[in-house]
């Protein structure tokens, strides 16, 4: 893979070839204030994107099969493979990066030894059928989507959905009426889950009334459309959240970036289509997205929500 910039000099990079930003780019208390740079590239498909406490970029090429790791340093290198075609990943209260096996399982993997523990692999004892994007509460229990994409047909659970992995180990189903469910996230306090789907334009949110137990859904946002796209509407991929819980959902427009009251605030541009995203970097002020063959970075004003978590 071919590094393009490391952390230091992509951030020198920003200061010195990037034109300035016009007042009509930002978004107020976000920014960017920066040019999307890329740091990496030569990928077939990036995913996942996870900073550990340590300052350790983590992510996925789903094709390839491999988790890469980025160092402190700006070091590009594999950190597991094969992954079992890992997607969504993220880390947990104890260090350990939970992840989600396109091949049917989410699993716990150990950062020093790399040894990966099964957290759930079956609902009603049968396989998932593609685990794909996670969010870890502060309990240690994992909401998780199960869509259709690299999953065998016929689906193996006969639908897809969103499931809830307590920290005692307990799989509960919590939606199953939604047609792609992708990215899902908490809101900072935790009595928000957002999930994304991706094959309508209509994103949703749901009233959690305790960890994994949640209250009836309601449209949260309308994406903006692609000029061209017909009903149902393009959707969304993966998304972050910053502390003030605006949410940066990865869309065909670029990162659409919506107010906690659904109020779209926004759109910063991207290279390439962006599949996730994760705040990173000092201060935690950085947006690192993966998108399509490469890595980009964009700094921004705000700063990521760090969710605290829990081991699992």
């Amino acid at each position: 893979m071919k590094n393009i910039l490391n952390w230091s000099a992509a951030l020198l990079a920003l200061i010195v070839v990037s034109a300035p930003l016009q007042a009509a780019d930002q978004i107020p208390g976000i920014g960017p204030v920066s040019k999307p740079v890329k740091v990496f590239t030569d990928f077939k498909f990036t995913e996942g994107p996870a900073f550990d406490l340590k300052g350790n970029l983590y992510f996925t090429d789903i094709p390839d099969n491999k988790i890469y790791k980025v160092d402190t340093k700006g070091k590009l290198s594999v950190f597991l493979e094969p992954s079992n075609h890992c997607n969504g990943l993220m880390l947990d209260g104890s260090g350990k990066l939970l992840a989600c096996e396109m091949d049917g399982r989410l699993v716990s993997i150990n950062l020093k030894n790399k040894k990966v523990k099964p957290l759930a692999a079956e609902y009603k004892g049968k396989r998932f059928n593609a685990p794909n994007d996670l969010v870890v509460d502060r309990t240690g229990g994992i909401y998780f989507t199960d869509p259709h994409f690299r999953a065998p047909e016929p689906l193996p659970q006969g639908k897809v959905a969103v499931y809830y992995r307590s920290a005692d180990g307990k799989v509960t189903r919590l939606i199953d009426d939604l047609k792609a469910p992708n990215g899902v996230i908490l809101s900072p306090d935790e009595k928000t889950l957002y999930v994304i789907p991706s094959m309508q334009k209509e994103m949703w949110a749901y009233p959690v009334t305790a960890p994994g137990k949640i209250g009836k859904g309601r449209v949260f946002c309308t994406l903006k459309q692609a000029e061209g796209y017909k009903e149902p509407g393009s959707g969304g991929d993966g998304l972050t959240i910053d502390t003030n819980g605006n949410l940066y959902i990865t869309t065909g427009l670029g990162l659409q970036v919506y107010s906690p009251e659904g109020k779209l605030l926004g759109i910063i541009e991207v290279p390439e289509k962006p599949a996730n995203v994760t705040f990173g970097g000092k201060d935690n002020s950085s947006l690192f997205i993966t998108a399509r063959t490469s890595l980009y970075r964009i700094d921004t004003k705000a700063k990521g929500h760090r969710f605290p978590g829990k081991s699992s």
